[in-house]
């Protein structure tokens, strides 16, 4: 039976404000539990909402930056729920009139081809508190700090045909998210966090029972949880079974998921208009004046990677999807005048650092202008590559800039002439057997048979010779 896949996201993005949706109280990150939530926040008698008007003003950014309708009039309602970690009974949010509407973004497929993504439509909301289980015994703790920091969930249609789509779109969603400076997009800490809507059907069919997986935190997991999932779900239908609407937990650690709670329905939340909000009216003048400071967005950055900087269809994505990436690679780029060997590094060496270490670049313990001093001793020859990869763990390991490195550790790569051809003269001596083999060869074969001389001499100068002088001298000598 051929199935295919139909996915929905629900992308919760932490807005970047500093204080909360409804209330003065701060958004800060890392505040000792329960010193940030206000009475406002947790609706205690008497107490009135106020909107944050920065919250409005990002949310239109987003939705002007994903082509989407800008909502005109928007109205907050309260859902209608009680969780521990929401003890005001009810989250503030819009349901008919969310200040984003309908919109798109593009995204590239692995085959080089473009596919649109449309979204549903983004609003406006609070977030709720955070249960903590890890830290009691038996019992579970409750952080309110959270609660009523302010959010937009983005609601896609159910456009997407697996994890690679799915990945791709979450990818996109940062960068823009990111370039617009709303939000720090930083999964780690929550402030973005997506809900995976999935379903299979056989080929052609109308669409099967869907699931949601929620709160997943990084693209990994996402890409692993659809596996899964999906999988679950043919193995349910072609057992004879049927799927359950339902809510579903997945663990990344240990790569397991199960169900949470049947799946909720809009009219089981009650929503009805918030009383003490009033309806929110957008201008188009005020549409404007944001459309105008718009920064750079992710496609644009791209295109201008490939005229100004030479890269690569494949670099310039790479470098230009994350606003933190380019202006790292920007800055190195600039510092060192050689942009094609920045966008190697940063996009090569460093990258894999990162991910490695699952660091964000912003995050890095080698900043841009060091990694530009790298890339200048290699520029002018002081280090080989091979050398620079050694100094760059060292940079990363908090021993110096390249030249403290450098010194330090003796690495200046051996240019001297008459140092190259001794160690030369050295090898060819104590290989002989080896320099008769390679004469008598073909040509065609000689230049395999070449790598051994030139690894002997770079094992005799631990790496530091200098590989195209030596290349020379070598060829000159053997040849002879």
């Amino acid at each position: 039976m051929e199935w295919e896949t139909v996915i929905g996201l629900e992308v919760h993005v932490q807005l970047a404000t500093k204080t909360k949706i409804f209330s003065g109280a701060s958004t800060a990150f890392g505040a000792e539990p329960n010193t940030q939530a206000c009475a406002i926040d947790l609706a205690m008698p008497g107490t009135l909402p106020s909107p944050n008007a920065k919250a409005f003003e990002y949310a239109i950014m987003f939705g002007l930056a994903v082509n989407a309708e800008i909502g005109k009039r928007s109205v907050f309602e309260r859902k209608n729920y009680f969780y521990p970690d929401s003890p005001k009974g009810y989250q503030t949010t819009q349901l008919e009139q969310p200040i984003v509407g309908a919109g798109y973004i593009d995204i590239e497929l692995d085959d080089g081809s473009t596919k649109r993504i449309r979204i549903h439509h983004a609003h406006l909301e609070e977030d709720a508190g955070k249960s903590l289980h890890e830290d009691f015994h038996d019992m579970t703790g409750i952080d309110l700090n959270r609660a009523g920091t302010p959010l937009i969930e983005v609601v896609t249609e159910p456009d997407i045909s697996n994890k690679a789509e799915a990945v791709a779109f979450a990818r996109k969603l940062h960068a823009i998210v990111t370039s617009l400076g709303i939000g720090d997009g930083d999964m780690s800490q929550g402030s973005m966090r997506f809900d995976v809507n999935i379903s299979v059907r056989l080929k052609g069919q109308e669409l099967g029972t869907r699931t949601e997986t929620k709160n997943l935190n990084s693209f990994r997991f996402m890409e692993r949880c659809i596996d899964q999932e999906v999988q679950r779900q043919i193995e349910v239908l072609e057992d004879g079974g049927k799927i359950t609407q339902e809510t579903r937990l997945y663990n990344g650690d240990t790569h397991t998921a199960r169900p949470m709670r049947s799946k909720e329905e809009a009219n089981d939340y009650r929503y009805f208009p918030c009383p003490d909000l009033l309806p929110v009216e957008i201008t188009d003048e005020y549409i404007q004046s944001l459309r105008d400071k718009l920064p750079e967005l992710p496609d644009a950055r791209k295109a201008r990677f490939i005229e100004q900087y030479g890269l690569s269809d494949y670099d310039a994505g790479l470098l230009g999807s994350d606003a933190n990436t380019a202006h790292y690679f920007e800055v190195c780029a600039k510092a060192c005048d050689d942009a094609k060997l920045s966008a190697n590094w940063v996009a090569g060496e460093l990258a894999a650092r990162l991910n490695n270490e699952e660091l964000a670049i912003q995050n890095s313990p080698v900043n841009a202008e060091q990694l530009a001093g790298l890339i200048a001793r290699i520029k002018d020859q002081t280090i080989s590559n091979k050398i620079a990869k050694q100094v760059f763990e060292a940079m990363w390991q908090g021993e110096g800039d390249a030249d403290t490195v450098i010194e330090a550790k003796g690495l200046k790569q051996v240019s001297d002439s008459g140092a190259l051809e001794k160690m030369v003269d050295d090898v060819m001596a104590a290989n002989q057997q080896q320099v008769d083999a390679y004469r008598a060869a073909e040509p065609d074969k000689r230049k395999k048979m070449l790598g051994f001389f030139v690894g002997q001499i770079m094992k005799a100068s631990k790496g530091q010779a200098n590989p195209q002088q030596l290349n020379q001298i070598l060829l000159s000598k053997l040849d002879s």
